[in-house]
């Protein structure tokens, strides 16, 4: 899963709360926007749009990283690993009040004069603003917490990105760790807020929350999750600032860590559950059509309906299907579809008997990818990446896999955690589509480029369209035909489940949310058209309930880049390069779509004309 969102889990985590309708507000304007109105004022200046509007970019991006410290961790920016984002009313408040600043400080740079470099900056600017602004009606910060992400798991996944090698760095944990309590009471107070006003998640998503947060609550403090960074320390650490440091932490966990989490299990189990919701679809909240609808234009950054999006989902499904059934003749197997898949799940021969034997079959693959990549890209980054187990804290209610962007500044590699629960029920046969997915040519490529991106401003960098993130995991997949990897059907089939699995999404996101569909009757559709394990559909459907439009980005994505790559092929013909392509896609990091196929068209013109100049 990124990065799943228009950015990674832990960026949308710290990002909860942005935005929430409020009471009307002071007219005493903030010291953010005063330093916006400052900018709007320098138009009379002699400063040039480019710096003015460079100017806006920078003040804006040090904004972001003050309000929302984890993501400043997540992408190496420094000075605020000691803290979390403040999650209070007061401030969710206040945000929202600043929401229109940085909108009319742009407003007051004149486009026209600005380079083409930073027309696209401008426009970018513009097109994420609007849409923030448009978001702040849907109070998503009311639902803090569900089985993928909450306060129950975010501290930890934070901090295991923390840089750890100076007592600066471990000071910075252990403020972090003294704020969790505060970030805890917030949260509540959030969710005492929705139950308020009928904005919870649905309830039958959240059958695993009690025990995650009970999963970080332990009597020995080293057992937590929270304090690993206190159980190997750099080298040059004197035993007496280890002692210190470690002491320190456990007291912390011990007299304020472990008392919140005990508080929230009692309040979530006692209070909250019995309060949620007992329907399914965004659709049933408070102004949840509309809620709906916003969110599949944010995703997909297209104009596409709900109904239209389903209907392309089953066109799909049955082309997939299709290929799969040609590839089930292929292997000789003598039964039905439905045969073929309990084969697929049942026979150990597909399964490895534990968990160590799981990481080291992905990590293999991902040594066979690398090589291979040469073939099919002119540019790649500098960032390294490795392969992880997701927590075990949280392992059950998670997808089979999800990427963590690093971060060259901190030192700190991307990472593909995969899921090692129960490895009964991970066959062997989809670990190559998925590594390709969220490791390379997926996941890691993309966003590492883009984090390498010379010459455009942060938010470039950092901030991403899901449609264009996840359209381009699911897009890699299929790179692996190209790449010598997919050498036996049973992989191929793997390859083709895991595009019908994206397929089924947009199916069963548009039918739960928008066309009454009921929990069962998703997973029934589920488990006719594919072979994944039943374990993984539950989590899937489960996934596609709590995060509304989200898992559309992924095949709209996919087939927009698809189908550029075949219209340039069929426009150049012979002059089609394949690198080349794909360097173009990548080159300006995550763009809504339009954008893309705008970037594409003018590449393809330009290879035209450097033939006919010949």
């Amino acid at each position: 899963m990124p990065v799943k969102t228009m950015r990674n889990r832990l960026i949308a985590t710290a990002f909860l709360g942005l935005f929430v309708s409020g009471p009307t507000f002071a007219a005493e304007p903030t010291a953010y926007e005063r330093t916006m109105s400052g900018i709007t004022a320098s138009a009379a200046t002699s400063k040039s749009e480019h710096d003015r509007l460079w100017n806006l970019f920078d003040e804006y991006w040090a904004n972001k990283m003050r309000e929302y410290p984890e993501w400043a961790t997540s992408v190496g920016f420094p000075g605020q690993n000691g803290r979390w984002t403040d999650m209070s009313m007061a401030a969710i408040e206040r945000r929202k009040k600043e929401l229109t600043a940085p909108l009319e400080a742009l407003k007051s740079i004149d486009r026209s004069k600005l380079a083409k470099d930073d027309q696209l900056n401008y426009d970018l600017f513009d097109y994420g603003l609007k849409m923030s602004l448009k978001e702040s009606q849907f109070p998503n910060e009311l639902m803090p917490i569900n089985q993928l992400q909450g306060v129950q798991e975010a501290p930890a996944n934070t901090l295991v990105q923390n840089p750890q090698n100076t007592l600066k760095d471990y000071e910075d944990i252990i403020s972090r760790l003294r704020g969790i309590s505060i970030s805890v009471d917030q949260s509540i107070e959030l969710m005492k807020v929705g139950v308020s006003k009928g904005i919870t998640p649905p309830q039958i998503t959240l059958r695993d929350v009690a025990q995650q947060i009970q999963n970080q609550i332990v009597d020995e403090p080293m057992k937590s999750p929270l304090l690993e960074a206190f159980k190997k320390f750099p080298e040059d650490f004197s035993a007496e600032e280890k002692k210190r440091l470690t002491e320190t932490a456990a007291s912390v966990y011990t007299n304020s860590i472990k008392p919140a989490y005990q508080k929230l299990h009692a309040y979530f189990s006692q209070e909250y559950l019995p309060k949620t919701r007992t329907s399914l679809a965004c659709s049933d909240l408070p102004n949840g059509k509309e809620w709906y609808a916003f969110n599949i234009h944010q995703i997909t950054t297209t104009d596409l309906t709900p109904a239209q999006i389903h209907e392309r989902g089953l066109q799909e499904v049955k082309r997939i299907r299709g290929e799969m059934d040609k590839l089930i003749a292929e292997t000789g197997f003598k039964g039905s579809f439905a045969d073929f898949s309990k084969y697929l799940r049942t026979d150990q021969k597909f399964f490895y008997t534990n968990a160590e034997e799981l990481l080291a079959g992905y990590r293999d693959i991902a040594k066979r990818v690398d090589p291979q990549l040469m073939k099919q890209f002119g540019k790649l980054p500098r960032l390294q990446y490795g392969v992880e187990p997701i927590p075990a804290f949280n392992e059950k209610s998670q997808p089979t896999a999800y990427y963590r962007p690093g971060s060259l500044q901190f030192g700190r590699a991307g990472m593909f955690l995969a899921n090692t629960y129960n490895v009964g029920t991970r066959p062997k046969w989809e670990m190559e589509a998925l590594t390709l997915h969220e490791a390379v040519p997926g996941h890691h490529l993309q966003i590492a480029i883009s984090q390498e991106l010379e010459k455009v401003p942060d938010f470039r960098k950092h901030e991403g369209y899901t449609a264009f993130v996840e359209g381009w995991g699911l897009y890699a997949e299929s790179l692996g035909h190209d790449m010598d990897m997919y050498k036996d059907p049973y992989s191929r089939y793997g390859q083709l489940t895991y595009e019908m699995w994206r397929a089924i999404r947009l199916v069963l996101d548009t039918g739960i949310h928008s066309m009454g569909w009921s929990r069962q009757q998703a997973i029934d559709f589920f488990k006719e058209n594919s072979s994944k394990s039943e374990h993984d559909i539950t989590v899937e459907v489960d996934r596609y309930i709590v995060w509304p439009g989200q898992a559309t980005a992924y095949k709209i994505g996919q087939m927009f880049i698809r189908d550029l790559r075949l219209d340039a092929k069929k426009d150049l013909g012979e002059r089609f390069d394949v690198r080349d392509f794909h360097d173009v896609v990548l080159r300006n990091g995550a763009v809504p779509l339009d954008v893309l196929k705008t970037q594409i068209t003018e590449w393809v013109d330009s290879k035209r004309k450097q033939a006919n100049a010949k």
